[in-house]
């Protein structure tokens, strides 16, 4: 059942709101006021909180601020006998899911508490999720789309199609796949399709025999049979030839292969992951790849965005890369100044996540700063970033606040982790939000 925290100072409607919740299958906790709801947040996790706005010594939209700062933050919802346009627009600002005007209709409540419990409950479920993927680094809408995607396809035998850009970690999706799937113990055999000329393509994915071409002095077991009862995962396939396109079908659609230079099929049972940065439709209307095969890998298709759609991601993709890389060279990990990192999100990174870390590794083998600035980044990223950062004469302290609050974005509201990407402390967080106006003064 959902935890619910219920926050009135006064006695009598706080009974009220109580007894209409029960009623309707929900039970809440009581709080006399902001204090003491903050002292039950300390103790336990809670789903929703439903709280007055005017309260002393903590009122609602403090309350909200704390709560939005736990670890797991519940949905907030504000009641208030004294509305106001600028209190609203507040509250949302600061993640409120809703801000009632007293007095309200019963029925209209009930419908937010419901809601709240549903995106509650979805977020539950993203978290979940996205803990079971804590390779992939990223909290964009594009990224978690993906991770949904991966965490409801993993344990089925379905054939996947993974699209994207070179760079975007299609192969780092292929492993997740396969560690998330019931052939978790069982091998997984990585192919990059584009870096094998045609024969020793075939050779290696379905063997050969003895005699049946020139060096073919053994059999030869190909890469199909050593995953038997796993997956294989087969990289760049839109580069493929027609004969192995013709071959791959045959493994789709029978579950045999046949070796070169061999008439016996050898049953195999093997999930196939393949990935491109190929439009296949567009290789098809070509008449560069079979549209059977086509269809037969499409059978789940998972696209991957570029790093450019994920800009919210490159501060976590940063500060995760250069941790990395520190700990490999054996220092501390600098951090960056929110002109790098202004830098890093202005780019359009036509590398993806591999430019990225490539850039990162440099700066860490280069530098022995304590922080990082746009000095230590190359001169194209630097160039690009001051321009597309600074468009119309912006100034440091406007370009300073535009990266903090898009790193408190990225971060999804968590002020610790969003301190910890920016390479300052919780005050220092705090004191320049609050000069922002982008949390309620003490």
């Amino acid at each position: 059942m959902a935890k619910i925290l219920l926050v009135e100072d006064l006695a009598n409607p706080r009974k009220a709101l109580t007894i209409l919740m029960k009623k309707h299958g929900l039970e809440a906790d009581e709080a006399e006021n902001g204090q003491a709801a903050i002292e039950l947040l300390n103790k336990q996790e809670y789903d929703l909180i439903v709280t007055d706005l005017k309260m002393q010594p903590i009122d609602g939209m403090q309350l909200l601020q704390v709560a939005r700062q736990q670890p797991n933050p519940p949905e907030v919802i504000i009641l208030t006998a004294f509305a106001s346009i600028e209190n609203s627009v507040d509250a949302m600002r600061l993640g409120a899911f809703d801000y009632l005007s007293k007095p309200f209709k019963v029925d209209v409540l009930l419908n937010s508490i419901k809601n709240a419990l549903a995106k509650k409950a979805q977020n539950l479920d993203l978290q979940n999720t996205n803990e079971s993927f804590k390779e992939i680094i990223g909290n964009s809408e594009g990224i978690n789309q993906v991770l949904w995607m991966t965490s409801q396809i993993a344990n089925t035998n379905c054939t996947v199609l993974i699209t994207g850009e070179s760079g975007t970690g299609k192969e780092l999706i292929a492993r997740a796949i396969h560690e998330h799937s019931g052939r978790r113990n069982q091998p997984l055999v990585t192919v990059n399709c584009v870096t094998l000329a045609e024969t020793l393509l075939e050779s290696e994915l379905f063997g050969h025999v003895r005699g049946s071409f020139t060096g073919a002095v053994r059999d030869r077991k190909g890469l199909f049979q050593e995953a038997d009862s796993g997956s294989i995962f087969l990289d760049e396939i839109g580069d493929i030839t027609p004969q192995t396109q013709k071959k791959l079908l045959r493994v789709l659609q029978e579950g045999e292969i046949r070796r070169i230079g061999d008439n016996q099929p050898i049953r195999v049972d093997v999930r196939i992951i393949v990935a491109t940065n190929r439009d296949l439709e567009a290789e098809v209307a070509k008449g560069n790849f079979r549209q059977d095969l086509y269809y037969r890998l499409n059978v789940i298709p998972i696209h991957l965005p570029p790093l450019r759609e994920r800009q919210d991601d490159i501060p976590l993709l940063a500060h995760h890369f250069i941790k990395k890389y520190a700990q490999e060279i054996g220092k501390e990990p600098p951090s960056l100044t929110p002109e790098a990192l202004e830098c890093l999100v202005a780019y359009p990174w036509p590398g993806n996540i591999r430019e990225l870390e490539n850039i990162i590794e440099r700066a860490l083998a280069l530098s022995n700063k304590k922080i990082l600035d746009p000095d230590d980044l190359m001169f194209r990223i630097r160039k690009i970033g001051e321009s597309r950062s600074q468009p119309d004469g912006s100034t440091l302290a406007e370009m300073e606040k535009s990266v903090i609050l898009k790193t408190l974005q990225s971060c999804a509201g968590n002020h610790k982790l969003a301190a910890e990407n920016l390479g300052i402390s919780m005050t220092t967080l705090w004191r320049k939000l609050k000069t922002y106006d982008h949390v309620p003064s003490e």
